[in-house]
């Protein structure tokens, strides 16, 4: 019981010193999407701290907690899997047939059918006496663990991230654009419109500027769209600022730096976009040099689940050469730990 108690004790310094690399980073800069895997991390050392000092408290205790959550861990998924499913049917109906509406239905399918699969190849691995079975189930383990894992960061930063807000008043507020039906404003661009108003009223000498150019088959650009939405609900439209030559998030956020920079130097932003999409948009405007916070409208329930999927693969691909060498270093690990 001692090894347990020392073991506990060095994983609480582990967990302490992960979280002060959080809290640093956080301070410094919020937008940087490591300090959610410092989070994580630090998360993790305090569990195993916690588990361990449980162990030595009450020895018998964590066998028994674990018995329940495996008999629960199978509704756990199929729920999961159900959810998913169902929302990629509505996200289908609603939205229409496009690759990125079938996200959510393609995941609950593999979750569902990659559990079966993983349960089956895991049962021949440990009872086969190849051991190549044994070194590709947990070179396949590894990888799918590092994918999972990323995931719980982006996921838990992308939350905390949404929740803390703007620091002071802002000189600017950027309204990203996310395109126009015809020539109309979109109920999701609407959202964003009108969370900006709402920051605008906290933050009255601010200048607003809606970002986004002409796309094809339009006869307006989405700026002016976007502004002429603010005017018809009260907005003063000399406080409005437009910026039509953009075409990409990225673009959104260089083009109304350009702006901010030449009119107010040592300015700070708000930058309004959808919720979903809060954290990806934050990395865009640390990339682009832009000072500010990212806040993000309310959308549609039903929509959520799918465009955050869209956002998580579009960050794996925005990282791909370091997600992709960590990817393999996780299989690695996962292959060799099977395998011994």
């Amino acid at each position: 019981m001692e090894k347990y108690s020392g073991l506990a004790m060095f994983c609480y310094v582990v967990a302490g010193l992960w979280f002060v690399a959080f809290l640093v980073g956080f301070v410094v800069d919020r937008r940087r999407l490591r300090n959610g895997a410092y989070l994580v991390i630090a998360l993790g050392f305090l569990v195993a701290s916690w588990l361990l000092d449980l162990a030595v408290a009450a020895p018998g205790t964590v066998k028994a907690m674990l018995v329940p959550l495996l008999l629960v861990s199978p509704l756990l998924i199929f729920g999961l899997s159900v959810f998913l499913m169902l929302n990629g049917i509505v996200m289908l109906w609603r939205e229409g047939w496009r690759l990125a509406n079938l996200l959510s239905l393609l995941l609950g399918i593999g979750i569902l059918v990659g559990t079966a699969v993983g349960v089956f190849a895991m049962t021949v691995a440990m009872t086969a006496s190849n051991p190549l079975a044994r070194v590709l189930v947990g070179g396949a383990a590894g990888g799918l663990g590092y994918i999972a894992l990323v995931f719980g960061c982006f996921l838990l930063y992308s939350t905390l991230y949404a929740r803390v807000g703007p620091r002071g008043r802002a000189d600017f507020i950027v309204v990203l654009g996310a395109g126009l039906k015809g020539d109309e404003v979109p109920a999701q661009l609407a959202g964003r419109l009108d969370k900006a108003r709402e920051v605008a009223a906290a933050s009255p000498d601010a200048t607003i500027i809606v970002s986004g150019g002409r796309g094809p088959g339009a006869s307006v650009s989405e700026a002016r769209a976007m502004a002429d939405y603010l005017i018809a609900r009260g907005v003063p439209e000399e406080r409005i600022v437009l910026e039509e030559k953009s075409r990409t998030t990225l673009q959104n956020l260089l083009f109304s730096g350009e702006i901010m920079a030449e009119r107010r130097p040592g300015y700070q932003c708000v930058v309004v976009t959808s919720n979903y999409h809060v954290l990806r948009a934050a990395a865009f405007a640390r990339r682009a040099g832009v000072t500010g916070h990212v806040v993000g409208a309310p959308i549609a329930r039903y929509f959520w689940p799918s465009a955050f999927l869209r956002e998580f693969v579009a960050i794996l691909v925005d990282h791909r050469m370091k997600n992709a060498a960590l990817f393999l270093l996780s299989a690695l690990f996962g292959a060799l730990a099977f395998r011994f």
